[in-house]
């Protein structure tokens, strides 16, 4: 498997943020509701694309 550079993977979670957690309609209601932290805790522990990210992160360390 190809080794992705740091400059692509970067690349990847723009497109992603881009694609999908811009305008997100479920972090908009979870800080409404709970405020930035839970918003931002929903974020990370249960959005699959919050995973996704943690991934790329990873890879990035």
């Amino acid at each position: 498997m190809k080794e992705i550079n740091r400059r692509e993977l970067l690349s990847h979670v723009e497109s992603l943020m881009a694609q999908y957690c811009d305008g997100c309609f479920l972090h908009q209601h979870m800080k409404k509701e709970g405020g930035r932290r839970a918003a931002h805790r929903f974020c990370i522990s249960q959005c699959t694309v919050g995973e996704q990210l943690q991934e790329f992160g990873k890879k990035l360390s």
